[in-house]
């Protein structure tokens, strides 16, 4: 990873800087360019403005500077002038640099066909004056036996007696500065693309390194099996102290995961074990004395065992994550069918209150363990009623289920939804059951979106809430 980094950061700089470079190259050359196009249109117009002036074209006062090469050409395209020591030029129109004998008084005659063949565009100018026209071109130039390129400036000039003439002045184009950045520029950039390279590696390395300790650590973890153990988090608070710090919530959601598994499986085993050890005395005492045997203790011990495997698979396909069916359920229905068929085993009746239809999203198969289970509760710790009471409002249903027994200690209001819990009025298996019901039945309105709760009764005993989501 670090050598990606480095190898992708690497390639981002160094097409940022070729483009840079090259932009910082364009810009240079326009503005080496405009500058020599202006130098060199100055000494065009003070050329012109001597011959706007009436100054013979032998006579005038030009640049010896190699730096600035004039020459002058008139309306017949003869060179008429040129800058002292000029022995080549290109890019002017003409390539002659050997004056042209003219009269010392004039630079030739009228022309009236209006236009300059010399390089000059627009109008002619008139006696005595210097045409605001310019042309710009590229071309090169000997002077002295030096060669270089220039950018030349054409301006038309009329002398007073009517003759034009086209001044064509040079400017030297710093091509050497140009070079220099260039040269500069790719001498220094494997130089800084080698530091990018280098930077890069050592600050991803040092990004990864609480990375490389969150990945020990977890190895050590997997390898000892120890869940206790959490990965080290780095003090910077970045996006890496939150992968440590979402690591050690899963793990420590893990590690709780696992103790109740164990607790499960533990206190399953001892629940199991009871039964299965009862049975098996009673079909050993029945085999040596078959007249002995208890039926009636047989087939209870077998129905307790199948009540237990059946609440034990359901809480592990919970816990497993499996989803109810999403069937319409009348909820209202399976209460009052429920409490009518408990109304004739003789056990404390149920009052059912609310009438409509409750409908909810979910299996009914599940939804009526729930509602078993709780009105089992009820009836076996109320003294001498039993209420269910429906409702609907919220986009929720509603089900309080109520007794007039002694109620639940504030203290034990949620230790009775854990697993295996029996408080201690209720501690007799023929009385308590397993301690399964309500884990079972919190399990089960909790798949379905919704919750169960336990409440004291205003004129006391217990209140348990069931709210599901109604059906839409």
């Amino acid at each position: 990873m670090r050598s990606r980094a480095a190898l992708a950061a690497t390639a981002v700089v160094a097409v940022a800087l070729v483009a840079a470079g090259l932009t910082v190259l364009l810009t240079l050359r326009g503005s080496l360019t405009r500058q020599s196009d202006l130098q060199a249109e100055i000494i065009a117009r003070e050329v012109a403005a001597q011959v706007a002036l009436g100054t013979p074209v032998t006579r005038l006062d030009l640049p010896d500077s190699e730096d600035h090469p004039v020459q002058v050409v008139d309306e017949r395209g003869r060179v008429v002038a040129v800058t002292k020591d000029l022995e080549a030029i290109s890019g002017t129109g003409s390539s002659s640099v050997t004056p042209t004998a003219t009269s010392a008084t004039s630079t030739g005659g009228d022309d009236d066909d209006g236009r300059d063949d010399h390089g000059g565009r627009g109008e002619r100018p008139g006696r005595g004056e210097v045409s605001t026209d310019v042309d710009y071109g590229g071309g090169r130039a000997t002077v002295d036996h030096g060669t270089a390129d220039y950018r030349f400036a054409a301006v038309a000039a009329t002398s007073p007696s009517g003759g034009t003439v086209v001044v064509h002045a040079g400017a030297r184009l710093a091509t050497q500065a140009v070079g220099s950045v260039t040269r500069a520029m790719l001498l220094g950039l494997p130089l800084l693309l080698l530091v990018v390279g280098a930077v890069t590696w050592l600050v991803t390395r040092r990004a990864l390194r609480p990375v490389e300790a969150i990945r020990a650590e977890m190895a050590a973890i997997t390898s000892a099996g120890d869940l206790a153990r959490r990965v080290p988090v780095p003090g910077s608070r970045d996006e890496v102290a939150g992968l440590a710090e979402t690591t050690n919530q899963t793990l420590a959601a893990l590690e709780r995961s696992v103790e109740r598994q164990r607790r499960f499986v533990a206190d399953a085993s001892h629940e199991l074990r009871s039964p299965l050890a009862s049975l098996r005395t009673q079909l050993e005492v029945a085999a040596a004395h078959p007249r002995l045997l208890d039926v009636d203790g047989a087939v209870q011990d077998v129905v307790r065992l199948q009540d237990l495997a059946a609440g034990l698979l359901l809480l592990a396909r919970l816990d497993a994550g499996e989803r109810p069916r999403h069937d319409r359920v009348d909820l209202g229905a399976l209460v009052r069918e429920e409490a009518a068929h408990r109304a004739a085993t003789g056990r404390v009746p149920v009052e059912v209150t609310g009438t409509g239809a409750f409908e909810v999203l979910g299996s009914a198969a599940q939804l009526g363990r729930v509602l078993v289970n709780l009105l089992d509760n009820a009836q076996r710790h109320a003294a001498s009623s039993v209420g269910a009471a429906l409702s609907a409002g919220g986009g929720r249903v509603t089900l309080r289920v109520t007794d007039d027994g002694p109620g639940v200690p504030p203290a034990d209001r949620e230790r009775i939804f854990e697993r295996f819990v029996r408080l201690d009025d209720a501690r007799a298996r023929d009385e308590g059951g397993a301690g399964l019901g309500l884990a079972i039945a919190r399990g089960v309105a909790r798949a379905h979106g919704g919750d169960l709760t336990a409440g004291g009764a205003p004129g006391g005993g217990a209140v348990f809430e069931l709210w599901l989501p109604a059906a839409g």
